[in-house]
């Protein structure tokens, strides 16, 4: 019998597809994630990294999608920083980041608000092709909310 013995890691990198499946995957396997590294599904990190992948995964689909190109999801567990940091590329550089004003009868625009109010820390760094929006989170539930936005700040 082959039995291969897993050891969870605590990083996750992973290209899903820039469709309304791939950001429901990517929800998905933070989740899992997180649970195998010691953050229950229903703990508070747990459901705060999901609502926030969520968003930018919906982001990169909906605003970033570029035909025949994935978007990327990568979660870091930085455990000497007490830090989760999520990262979300998707492939188009031509279009920043836009707040939209939001009234209280529209469907959309509320995304980003949503991801300042939630982190530590995000920002946005440009690759060769497109760009990635990172959020840091605390491990232990520290602080939270009017997190701080830094363009181009990197690891």
């Amino acid at each position: 019998m082959n039995v291969e013995i897993s050891t969870p890691t605590t990083e996750l990198a992973e290209r899903l597809s820039p469709t309304p499946r791939g950001a429901r995957l990517a929800r998905r396997l933070t989740a899992t994630h997180l649970a195998t590294c010691g953050y229950p599904h229903d703990s508070d990190l747990n459901h705060t990294a999901q609502l926030i992948v969520a968003e930018l995964a919906a982001n990169a689909v909906t605003h970033g999608r570029v035909p025949g190109r994935d978007f990327e999801l990568r979660l870091s567990l930085l455990r000497e920083k007490d830090t989760l940091r999520i990262e979300v590329s998707d492939t188009r550089g031509d279009r920043p980041l836009r707040f939209l004003d939001g009234r209280l009868e529209d469907e959309h625009g509320r995304g980003l608000v949503v991801v300042q109010v939630l982190a530590t820390l995000w920002g946005v760094s440009e690759r060769d092709v497109g760009k990635t929006v990172w959020v840091e989170l605390a491990l232990s539930g520290g602080r939270r909310g009017g997190g701080a936005y830094r363009h181009g700040a990197t690891k």
